[in-house]
């Protein structure tokens, strides 16, 4: 019997890893995808002098983020790959880096996603900084070791993709969930 999280998949990882290409290359195929919240979180700050931005407010930040992420699983197609940029875990995981918050805990035994979550690893050839990410590599690379934590920690089956083409990773990733 599948579970009803079994056909939503987590894309993580690395900030600048490509994450949000994949889900361009996943969506052109055909399949359902979730843009990453933060960034939708940051236009919506920027666009109305808001502060709940990472770099003014972290916490406001990612409890936004977490219930942007819970609102997103709730409203996913029950059928069929959906394909999120980021998701639950790494708004949980950062708001309990920030606050200590105890929400990442209990994400083991609830809103589960598939247990296969694909992570894009740092690449810092393919790196870059802009308006919605404003932290450096450093700060992207200790987040990546985080998120790594985190997903083994509750549990998930973390597969760390190649540094291969957008299209080699996406039949990759297809080819692993069958």
């Amino acid at each position: 019997m599948r579970h009803r999280a079994d056909n939503l998949v987590i894309l993580s990882g690395c900030s600048g890893g490509g994450k949000s290409t994949l889900l361009a290359e996943l969506s052109r195929r055909g399949h359902a995808t979730v843009e990453e919240p933060g960034r939708r979180i940051v236009r919506q700050e920027t666009s109305g002098q808001g502060t709940a931005l990472p770099w003014i407010d972290m916490e406001a930040f990612a409890r936004r983020a977490v219930a942007m992420s819970l609102g997103d699983r709730e409203n996913a197609p029950a059928t069929g790959w959906v394909f999120f940029d980021r998701g639950l875990v790494d708004a949980a995981s950062a708001l309990h880096a920030v606050a200590a918050d105890g929400l990442l805990h209990e994400l083991k035994n609830s809103h589960r996603y598939n247990s296969r979550v694909f992570l894009t690893p740092p690449w810092p050839e393919i790196y870059v900084s802009d308006g919605e990410r404003q932290h450096d590599f450093s700060a992207a690379l200790a987040e990546y070791e985080r998120l790594l934590r985190d997903y083994h920690a509750l549990s998930y089956d973390p597969v760390v993709l190649p540094k291969v083409s957008v299209s080699e990773r996406a039949n990759l990733i297809l080819e692993m969930l069958g």
